[in-house]
């Protein structure tokens, strides 16, 4: 009773396509296509780039620091 079988992801996908219509569908489809082929471009043109380079044109120099525990009282 709790999971769903092929027929319930078929009843499904059929009131779907009913909704919105094929041609939506695939839109949508390649929208989302297009934004992951982006943001693996972007992965990858980052991975490229100099270890410790920084892409917006800062001066490299690190800021020492001390982290502290908040505590609730």
């Amino acid at each position: 009773m709790g999971s769903f079988s092929i027929w319930h992801w078929l009843i499904v996908l059929v009131i779907v396509m009913l909704v919105f219509g094929t041609k939506k569908l695939r839109n949508i489809g390649q929208d989302l296509g297009g934004a992951v082929k982006g943001f693996k471009q972007g992965m990858k043109e980052a991975a490229d780039e100099e270890p410790g380079k920084l892409s917006d044109g800062g001066s490299g120099q690190t800021i020492d620091g001390e982290a502290k525990q908040k505590t609730h009282s």
